[in-house]
């Protein structure tokens, strides 16, 4: 048997069915969905502006193209009943109006359209989003059809990563794929057989079968270290014109933006990698920008009142700095208003705060309670060493403590820390306890898995809500 590497130029990684049963990017309802957000808040934007001026005027064509690009592409929901369809669009627009309305405001852009278009647009751009995404389910099936039957398929290996992709591709509506079974070369009763998908035969009898009954798509699961097996498998499939996709072994790890590349023209497929390259990553950087310039124009009158607080009734800095982990691991200075009598820059040592902490300042138990000692760090984002959103930076030696302790701890730092983030707004901002602390990197890294400029933006609202209901800032 020839020794050579698997030619996985023959056997791509799938592109159909991903994590969470949702539809692959390629998939004609994906491309559909990601436009059908974005497109109709600029339509009822548009119709709006014809009802109230009469033609389309350069101000609303501006709007459209800012609005247009902080949604898409747009959220998936055609699985979703209407109950969540009308909740989640609901949140998703409040939060992109209220941070439509501070930027126009700010910088007095608003001034530009009618109160009573503005007021018709709040209104008219979820309805018309609803109304899209069911019209969208209800003509799904005909959409389908126009691509045919669903094309069969078989996956070569009963094992546990071959079954999760069959029960991912079953439980995936519109797939248009239709699994007829496993290919494995040992007997059935050391398989474990998922219920509804049978055991067709051995790994030689493959091609005979994909032959006869006109198997569109092969799924290879077999372990990555049986390299002779697989390559008899495409040696044996070379006279057929299916279509072959490998299926790793770590089809089944938590991936962390899992995707498929290419080094110097040879594929590879990413375990964990940063959600920030390219184009998202220009996006992310230029949006941090944006807000933080926003927010700091805004603010600057109660950060100068904060500093006066600060510097009337306690001794010491108005900003003291402290040591952090940012992006890639590497240490920065984080600032903040001073809060306590003490300025610990969490290098060696960092005493956690308690409730009643007696080296809490009385202004500093107030900053603290409303996050207001959390203000200078907008300066940080500008400099490109935080994000307004993202993980919360703990100090250096909480990190050095609890990377020994929890598994993928550091995977978090594969992104610049946020102001706010997704643990802190699902009510993990504070203790210092392993339990604690596991159930926030654990809400880091689904943020890392999910990131989207929608759920930034989503984050951003909560967080609102969360600062003046929060239990465990003191």
């Amino acid at each position: 048997m020839d020794s050579s590497p698997i030619p996985l130029t023959q056997a791509k990684t799938a592109p159909e069915v991903v994590g969470g049963g949702s539809l692959g990017k390629d998939h004609p309802l994906s491309f559909i969905e990601s436009l059908l957000d974005p497109g109709m808040l600029v339509l009822s934007l548009w119709g709006v502006g014809l009802y109230h001026t009469g033609s389309l005027r350069p101000e609303y064509l501006i709007l459209s193209v800012i609005v247009f690009a902080m949604t898409f592409p747009g959220t998936t929901q055609i699985r979703s009943s209407l109950r969540k369809l009308v909740t989640q669009t609901l949140i998703n627009w409040a939060a992109i109006a209220a941070l439509l309305m501070v930027m126009g405001v700010a910088t007095g852009y608003n001034r530009h359209f009618p109160v009573g278009a503005l007021l018709m647009w709040l209104w008219l751009a979820p309805v018309s989003q609803i109304a899209a995404h069911r019209a969208l389910r209800l003509a799904a099936p005909a959409i389908l059809a126009l691509r045919g039957p669903p094309r069969k398929a078989v996956i070569v290996g009963m094992n546990t990563q071959g079954v999760a992709l069959a029960r991912r591709i079953r439980e995936t509506p519109y797939s248009q794929i239709e699994v007829s079974g496993f290919f494995d070369d040992r007997e059935l009763h050391r398989l474990n057989a998922p219920m509804g998908f049978g055991l067709i035969d051995r790994l030689a009898a493959l091609p005979a079968y994909v032959k006869a009954n006109n198997v569109q798509m092969i799924y290879l699961s077999l372990p990555m270290a049986s390299q002779p097996r697989i390559l008899q498998v495409l040696d044996g499939l070379k006279d057929t014109t299916a279509s072959i996709y490998f299926v790793p072994d770590m089809f089944v790890t938590d991936l962390i933006q899992g995707r498929s590349a290419s080094v110097c023209g040879t594929p590879v497929i990413s375990v964990c990698e940063t959600p920030f390259r390219g184009t998202t990553g220009l996006v992310k950087r230029g949006w941090d920008i944006l807000l933080a310039s926003v927010i700091l124009l805004l603010i600057a009158p109660i950060m100068l009142a904060v500093a006066v607080g600060i510097k009337l009734t306690s001794p010491g800095p108005i900003i003291f700095k402290q040591r952090r982990y940012g992006l890639d691991g590497k240490e920065i200075m984080v600032y903040k208003f001073r809060s306590m009598t003490v300025t610990e820059d969490g290098e060696k040592s960092y005493t956690q705060v308690k409730r009643g902490d007696a080296r809490v300042t009385k202004i500093g138990a107030f900053i603290r309670k409303t996050s207001l000692d959390e203000l200078p760090q907008f300066i940080n984002v500008l400099q490109g060493r935080m994000s307004v959103v993202g993980p919360r930076p703990h100090a250096i030696a909480v990190n050095e403590q609890y990377r020994k302790l929890i598994s993928g701890y550091m995977i978090r730092h594969k992104v610049r820390p946020g102001i706010t983030g997704w643990a802190q707004v699902n009510g993990f901002r504070g203790g210092d306890d392993l339990e604690s602390m596991q159930r926030r990197i654990e809400f880091d890294l689904d943020y890392l898995r999910n990131w989207s400029l929608r759920l930034d933006l989503y984050i951003i609202a909560r967080t609102v809500g969360v600062v003046f209901k929060d239990t465990k800032a003191y």
